[in-house]
């Protein structure tokens, strides 16, 4: 049964979609993308139109290209309740996030919310680029993120064909 990751930010085009496809990389580099079912979403509707996501910013896209990663396809979708039931870990960048995640999933009754530099040893928000305008910096936070939760996630699932690629 594969593990159900979502990540959450404010209008899903900047740092959850990157966070997602980051850790899309990771898993396929470790073999393992049959494993996981990886996602993002949106806090609110900002970026949501007429039941249509807007496309993950071009500052954000570019820079996961840079990186070799193309979120191609990638819309804004909302973060409903059902998500909560749905996925196993739902993985916020900053308070804010992680307080509407809160709100919109009715509570963390079964603990599945987080914020994702939680899994650092520099626990902190990742800054919102569509503000600092440091894309660079969010992706390299956000990549510290994923390896970082692939580690946890590493330790705490069985399967001893998992890879460490960190």
């Amino acid at each position: 049964m594969a593990v159900k990751i979502l990540f959450v930010c404010h209008g899903n085009i900047c740092r959850s979609p990157v966070a997602e496809f980051v850790f899309r990389d990771i898993v396929k580099k470790a073999g393992q993308e049959a494993d996981f079912l990886i996602a993002s979403a949106a806090t609110t509707t900002d970026e949501i139109f007429g039941g249509v996501g807007n496309p993950v910013y071009p500052p954000a896209r570019e820079t996961l290209l840079r990186h070799g990663i193309d979120p191609v396809g990638k819309r804004a979708v909302l973060l409903t309740r059902a998500d909560y039931a749905f996925y196993d870990y739902l993985i916020g960048m900053d308070a804010e996030n992680l307080h509407d995640m809160r709100r919109i999933c009715g509570g963390d009754k079964a603990h599945k919310l987080s914020l994702l530099l939680d899994y650092t040893d520099h626990p902190r928000d990742v800054a919102d680029p569509w503000y600092t305008r440091d894309f660079e910096t969010s992706y390299r936070d956000i990549v510290a993120g994923c390896r970082a939760l692939w580690s946890f996630l590493q330790k705490i699932l069985p399967s001893a064909d998992r890879k460490d690629l960190l």
